[in-house]
């Protein structure tokens, strides 16, 4: 490993020890029902069981060395105008909502306009047309009454931390499926069963959802373990041939590139410490183990599907200091495939998460075939007030496998070995190679102006490490390391 990259990365972690699990904008000043809904429930308390309102957020971003066309690009010194990996661009996403609750039943509606200005990537990349349906569905049953409920329609589906399974509201879209989810609720414990299918965003056309693919899963909740919320799930994901081009037309993160087919079964279970149990210490624990098969292409076999991943995240509030500064580290590991040709798939799939939140805020690196060892110093000086600086060390699990991007996809596609002489070609498996990817240093802050509005500014710098240099070092195109910055308004109405 290159002694610069690690005393740099060594300083990140030194520097920017951590918070719980990643960070979290300052709340607004005070509760906001919104503008419609305020008036209409002074004018007559029937209102109440009706919600009207919406958001509006407005980003500009710029990237330089990652994410250009393709992403294979990433960290590549020398361009050219077809691959070049800066970009700039302005992206909006507004949400409204229109819903009503009964004593058994509820209704919830909304839509969404995405749309970006000045975007090198595809331009549907994170743009979905002026008008689309984000959310519909409806509530029957009643927890205070009865154990059991229902929630069918287009929804949005999130787990735990949403490590596996979340929102991906960072995203200029959103993730949202149909789905049918029952939930079983008791003083003791809660259960949610589902089944569903993904929805593909297709720009200036009504989303629909992807019918070769259907995502399963059972969720268990408990409080009964003293100090702890205690999870236990099971996830299945089952994709059939013609997944991956179910609409060629559709958003790319949401299209299964990264093979032909798979079955895959996710086990796991997450214990989370109660706030204030243990004093000022708080941890999470997260281990899941897959099971099931894998079809790389469709003229090639299904292969048995074996990976696992392990978080754990520990940290530690100063109550009485200024800002109530919190301390945290974090270790992330999911496994790689050894060997592409033993007709066995040992890449973790990270299935349906909101990875920006975990592995890095640049949104380079995915839960899959990686060492993650993440610190976090987040500091309140102000109630309207909150800043993050985050640390992170990348390594890859298994150098024989893939460096993935945030969306799961190998870059370079590589599906074999590449040769000692072909090393050096550009991303791929390269058995040869350092598993130092690099370091990443990322500042954020927000500030609540008041109870409606927010704003948000980042910035991330990516130091390659020896496998990325190695990766450009032969085509002659040489590596640089990569610069992010974002700033964001967020205005509830």
């Amino acid at each position: 490993m290159n002694q610069k990259n690690l005393a740099i990365g060594a300083l990140l972690l030194a520097a920017t020890p951590a918070l719980q699990a990643q960070y979290a904008p300052p709340p607004p000043t005070q509760p906001f029902p919104g503008f419609l809904n305020q008036y209409l429930r002074a004018q007559d308390p029937y209102w109440a069981n009706w919600d009207f309102g919406g958001s509006l957020r407005m980003r500009y971003e710029v990237k330089e060395n990652g994410l250009g066309l393709p992403p294979a690009n990433d960290f590549r010194a020398q361009t050219t105008a077809t691959t070049h990996n800066d970009n700039s661009y302005f992206s909006d996403k507004l949400l409204l909502r229109a819903a009503y609750t009964d004593k058994w039943w509820g209704a919830y509606l909304e839509g969404r306009s995405s749309s970006t200005t000045g975007d090198d990537r595809n331009p549907n990349f994170e743009s979905d047309g002026p008008a689309d349906l984000h959310q519909a569905y409806v509530t029957l049953g009643n927890h205070k009454e009865f154990p059991v409920s229902l929630k069918a329609g287009r929804q949005e589906l999130s787990y735990g931390d949403e490590r596996l399974v979340g929102a991906f509201a960072w995203n200029n879209i959103g993730r949202v499926f149909d789905a049918v989810k029952l939930r079983w609720q008791t003083e003791w414990f809660s259960a949610e069963a589902f089944t569903s299918k993904i929805v593909l965003p297709d720009d200036n056309n009504f989303n629909m959802w992807n019918d070769y693919n259907v995502f399963s899963g059972l969720y268990l909740s408990t409080k009964e373990i003293p100090k702890n919320l205690a999870e236990v799930y099971f996830f299945a994901r089952n994709e059939g041939i013609g997944s991956a081009t179910a609409n060629p037309a559709a958003f790319a993160p949401f299209q299964t590139a990264s093979s032909a087919a798979r079955d895959i079964y996710t086990i796991g279970t997450r214990f989370k410490s109660n706030p204030g149990d243990f004093g000022n210490f708080d941890y999470t624990v997260e281990g899941a183990f897959q099971f099931g098969n894998w079809k790389p292409t469709t003229v090639t076999p299904r292969e048995d599907h074996e990976a696992c991943a392990f978080v754990a995240n520990a940290g530690y509030t100063f109550p009485d200091a200024f800002g109530k500064p919190r301390l945290a580290l974090e270790y992330a590991y999911a496994s790689g495939d050894s060997n592409p040709t033993d007709g066995k798939h040992g890449t973790f799939d990270q299935l349906y998460p909101t990875g920006h939140k975990f592995e890095g805020y640049m949104d380079f690196a995915s839960w899959q075939n990686v060492h993650d060892v993440r610190s976090i110093f987040q500091l309140k000086p102000t109630p309207r007030l909150s800043l993050a600086v985050e640390g992170h060390l990348f390594w890859l699990a298994d150098t024989a496998d893939n460096f993935y991007n945030k969306g799961g996809v190998a870059r370079g596609g590589a599906t074999a070995y590449q040769a000692p002489a072909a090393q050096g070609t550009g991303f791929g498996r390269n058995p040869g190679y350092s598993s130092f990817v690099g370091s990443e240093l990322d500042v954020v802050t927000g500030f609540a102006v008041n109870k409606f509005t927010a704003l948000e500014a980042g910035y991330g710098h990516f130091f390659v490490g020896d496998y990325i240099r190695q990766s450009w070092s032969a085509p002659g195109f040489g590596s640089a390391d990569a610069d992010w910055f974002y700033v964001q308004l967020n205005v509830k109405f």
